[in-house]
């Protein structure tokens, strides 16, 4: 049985060196790419294009509300080589395995990124002809679902086919979007939209209903990657190899020794090298983890530029299956009927690409937690339990897509997340402040006082309490 005492057997290695800032980054801009399929795309451009500049000011606190736990993260999987998850069932097994079960039912819904992906294909394309919106949309969400699947069949090391795709995708994004808001009618608008940064500006434009406090909870919460998406941040660190994780190998590497990947992790000795090592791995950290969010930050207020210019005059709002069709004006602006078909197809690629990021990253988890709980199940190699769980998920995933349009079924796992949102700063303040510093060398300890993390639990347990208010009448 996996406890906390674990971890006075773990062996201890040195801090691997810091192989170059190229070469380390990586992680932080896969978790910006993510980031891109529903908060700047879908909830952010519906609340401006509903209700103005209302809600505008709480973009930016809600981005940086995440980075204290993205810090702990992936401070923990840097200095063990663990998964974060493997540090929650060391902290307490049950609490491990109820997190476990939370997060496998928060994800039997994230196949509505490929459908909300299929809208855009949709619109681009009326394929198959004579089909309805729905049924348009449904069959573009498959073939998305199926392409990414070969890729990830047909790929040697999976996180590189990510990473790789993944940078494509935010630079392709942060680009057009850029040359969308130099256009002079989204131009005219920035002193305005400037002010709604500040706080609200003038009354709510229209009354408040209270079916939107889910999605503006959605927006407030995943205004980057909320719930258990952040988690996937230390499975990325851990495949990308940074500090102790280089020597722990990866869940879907080429094979051989790296297919036989170890559930359990190393401690740094206490050297003079892994001093040294360390201080520039804990720079990186910091510098990985804000271009994600800085990254997220930017792209997300082009987004809500677009929509409060182009989208809101007109009272036009993605919702339904044409979750990511209106959104079409954002590039219709700068080159016409060639800058909508355009943004359909960048769209449909950073929506679909959510399905392809989480249908690896949760089967990682999966994988991880099965081999941690379950010795015995090490009997098969990481990499086999990671296609069980793969092909499992996609199945899933492809009957939920047929339950619902998207909309709802992204708000559905992002609410069952936000409940981990809520439990994260407690878990990982345990983790990192009270259980693990007990075995590291005194130069790997906290330096500070985790108030940023209090602060982070703080807010989003307020932000639940107003969820509640507001939706259920209380």
């Amino acid at each position: 049985m996996t406890n906390i005492t674990d971890l006075n057997r773990l062996p201890r290695r040195s801090v691997p060196a810091f192989p170059g800032w190229w070469a380390a980054l990586g992680p932080g801009v896969v978790w910006m790419a993510l980031a891109q399929g529903s908060g700047e795309l879908i909830w952010w451009p519906y609340m401006v294009a509903k209700y103005g500049l209302t809600f505008l000011w709480l973009l930016a606190p809600a981005c940086l509300l995440q980075y204290p736990l993205n810090l702990e993260i992936g401070r923990y999987t840097l200095l063990t080589g663990e998964s974060i998850f493997h540090g929650f069932i060391r902290l307490n097994r049950y609490f491990g395995m109820f997190m476990w079960l939370l997060m496998s039912v928060s994800f039997l819904w994230f196949g509505a990124f490929a459908s909300a992906g299929g809208t855009a294909m949709a619109e681009l394309t009326h394929f198959p002809e004579g089909w309805s919106q729905r049924e348009q949309s449904l069959f573009w969400g498959y073939a998305s679902i199926a392409t990414f699947l070969a890729a990830i069949l047909a790929s040697g090391v999976v996180y590189t086919l990510i990473e790789r795709f993944m940078k494509w995708v935010a630079v392709v994004t942060v680009v057009g979007l850029l040359s969308a808001c130099l256009q002079s009618d989204v131009l005219a608008t920035i002193p305005r939209f400037s002010l709604g940064l500040l706080g609200p500006v003038g009354d709510m434009p229209r009354p408040w209903e209270a079916s939107d406090a889910s999605k503006l909870l959605t927006a407030i919460t995943f205004a980057g990657l909320g719930g258990f998406w952040i988690l996937f941040y230390s499975y990325w660190l851990r495949d990308k190899g940074a500090a102790m994780a280089g020597l722990v190998g990866r869940i879907t590497g080429l094979g051989g020794a790296e297919e036989a990947v170890l559930s359990d992790g190393f401690l740094p000795a206490d050297d003079e090298q892994s001093v040294k090592n360390w201080s520039i791995w804990r720079r990186f950290l910091s510098a990985d983890i804000l271009i994600g969010i800085v990254g997220n930050l930017l792209t997300t207020l082009m987004t809500c530029l677009l929509a409060y210019a182009l989208l809101f005059p007109k009272g036009l709002l993605p919702q339904e299956y044409e979750l990511a069709v209106v959104q079409s004006q954002f590039f219709a602006i700068s080159w016409g009927e060639i800058g909508r078909l355009l943004f359909l197809v960048v769209a449909a690629a950073f929506l679909t690409d959510t399905w392809l990021a989480t249908a690896d990253a949760v089967s990682r988890i999966q994988s991880d937690i099965v081999l941690t709980l379950f010795p015995a199940c090490r009997r098969f190699s990481a990499r086999r339990w990671y296609y069980i769980f793969l092909g499992l998920l996609t199945v899933i995933t492809s009957f939920t897509m047929q339950l619902d349009a998207p909309g709802p079924l992204i708000l559905t796992s992002a609410l069952i997340g936000f409940i981990g949102t809520i439990i994260f700063p407690v878990a990982l303040y345990l983790l990192n402040h009270k259980v693990l510093p007990q075995h590291l060398p005194v130069w790997a300890r906290p330096r500070r006082r985790p108030w940023l993390l209090g602060l982070s639990f703080i807010a989003y347990l307020i932000l639940a309490g107003l969820y509640l208010k507001s939706s259920l009448g209380f």
